[in-house]
């Protein structure tokens, strides 16, 4: 059976192959909706990929990469890059979509569905976030490092069918479809403000977080991300949240954060769609976040080498 033979075949495009467009790319061909890949260099062809699951598993798969031109049949475009590679990835690709392509973006943070929303021209946009971890060995070899919620949702414009709505939650492992989506997105945001440049700072794992030193601080960064998205109009519970950002913290103890692990190969960070993002809200909506700023300054001097 060809791509084009198997139900939604060569109608799902991923644009971005780092570890988790590998890791949607397995699991979306593991259910049967063939996926194809595009990659920053845009050239089409075929590509053996490996994936090693959580049990130890490896399998092999040969991959269709594709280019711009392909993208004129694509029903979905899941965008799986880095925060601060979104719009530059996207806008030069929006021309080559139908009016009809749905866009899911799938990253850290907030604030690129809000750069590229003026562009979409009537297209529909969904939104989500994920938790399941991947590690790439390799620039087509990756493991999968955890298990982890996957939410998605809609963002605006038109909705996302309902065929592929159910063939995305068939697919994705531990995955549901949330309507409002943006309080699950403050909530990922609050966890990552609360872990991701802590962990950069302080060179350590996730798990070095439970130690009571780090607890005050960790304290002030979710109290200002309550106020901040109190005033935008998201209810978040102080202590759930809390609990939350605990129990990842304790979940991905033996994990590197995706910022430190960016600190430390000396490339970009997300600090803009993360704590940037709510320093921007906060200044808009005309509240304090000393904690956040202290935070932010000492990443990005971190990040220019500092």
């Amino acid at each position: 059976m060809t791509a084009s033979e198997m139900p939604h075949g060569g109608k799902i495009a991923i644009l971005g192959a780092g570890a988790i467009g590998q890791l949607f790319y397995h699991q979306l061909s593991a259910h049967g909706l063939a996926p194809v890949l595009m990659t920053r260099e845009a050239s089409a062809g075929s590509q053996a990929l490996e994936f090693t699951d959580l049990n130890g598993e490896t399998i092999k798969r040969q991959a269709q990469l594709i280019d711009k031109s392909a993208l004129a049949s694509c029903e979905l475009l899941i965008v799986c890059v880095k925060a601060y590679q979104v719009e530059e990835a996207l806008q030069p690709l929006l021309g080559a979509l139908s009016a009809d392509t749905h866009i899911l973006l799938l990253h850290n943070g907030l604030g690129p569905h809000l750069a590229i929303a003026p562009h979409l021209a009537g297209r529909g946009l969904s939104l989500g976030t994920t938790s399941q971890g991947a590690l790439k060995l390799g620039r087509w070899q990756i493991k999968q490092t955890g298990a982890g919620l996957t939410q998605l949702g809609h963002g605006l414009g038109p909705r996302l069918t309902e065929s592929l709505r159910q063939a995305l939650l068939e697919a994705i492992d531990d995955s549901e479809w949330c309507e409002p989506i943006l309080p699950m997105l403050w909530q990922k945001l609050a966890i990552n403000i609360a872990i991701n440049p802590l962990t950069a700072i302080n060179g350590c794992r996730n798990g070095a977080l439970i130690e009571d030193q780090y607890r005050p601080t960790i304290l002030a960064l979710i109290q200002e991300v309550l106020a901040v998205a109190n005033a935008e109009g998201i209810a978040l519970e102080q202590d759930r949240l809390t609990e939350r950002v605990y129990r990842v913290i304790q979940l991905t103890a033996s994990n590197y954060s995706s910022m430190h692990q960016d600190i430390h190969h000396g490339r970009q960070t997300e600090i803009e769609a993360i704590t940037g993002y709510l320093l921007s809200r906060a200044a808009v909506r005309g509240i304090d976040t000393p904690a956040n700023e202290a935070i932010y300054r000492q990443l990005k001097s971190l990040e220019q080498g500092g």
